[in-house]
């Protein structure tokens, strides 16, 4: 997949720090007219060697209903293109983090029946799409993009993963920011100023702390 955008971001639509990362990133897409990608880092994929016994009882059906969207995500692509995965993927993230659905599968609860159909419709896309949720021909090409993504930042990394002016001179890569909220306006532009920067320096490879704010969609 050729691309002259200005960022490539990989996402795995249950995150929530991939979600509010991916809105700070819309914020200053379009204070700068920048052009983004959307691709494709399944976490099933990521964790199919991976021991759930050791994790949260709701992770296996979390990452496959991860696995399953990013299908339609793709699906959605075949179709319309990059604006229709944007589309999708604004529309989920709206179910999964803004109205609850991934905290309350991880509580429990089961996943919604026609959740994914009633997505495809809140996106706008059409009823047809929802069908490739179940259409496992998809895991290729969620696979093909997913190690794309491992490979530029290393494996022991989680999502969002981003790709600074891929296919050029100065691409870099990084996974994150992880932020609690989404920061607009001015703030928004210095954080991605300061990422870039970051991201293009040679030899950096993390910072972090362990210390984290209360998620804040709004």
């Amino acid at each position: 997949m050729s691309t002259t955008a200005d960022l490539e971001f990989f996402f795995d639509p249950i995150c929530p720090f991939a979600w509010i990362t991916s809105r700070w990133v819309a914020d200053v897409a379009t204070q700068r007219g920048l052009d983004v990608q959307w691709r494709f880092i399944a976490l099933a994929i990521v964790n199919a060697d991976t021991d759930y016994s050791k994790f949260p009882p709701a992770y296996p059906s979390l990452h496959g209903l991860g696995r399953d969207m990013l299908r339609v995500a793709a699906a959605a692509r075949d179709a319309g293109g990059n604006d229709a995965v944007a589309a999708f993927y604004t529309a989920a993230g709206k179910r999964m983090h803004l109205e609850g659905v991934s905290a309350s599968v991880f509580s429990g609860t089961p996943i919604p029946e026609n959740l994914i159909t009633e997505v495809v419709a809140d996106a706008g896309l059409g009823a047809w799409l929802a069908a490739a949720a179940t259409d496992d021909s998809y895991d290729a090409i969620l696979r093909e993009e997913t190690e794309l993504a491992l490979s530029r930042t290393g494996r022991d990394v989680g999502t969002p993963i981003l790709t600074f002016t891929p296919g050029t001179a100065t691409e870099a890569s990084l996974f994150g920011p992880v932020i609690s909220k989404a920061p607009k306006g001015d703030a928004a532009l210095e954080l991605w100023d300061a990422v870039a920067i970051m991201a293009r320096t040679p030899g950096f490879a993390e910072l972090k702390r362990s210390l984290r704010d209360p998620l804040d969609f709004a």
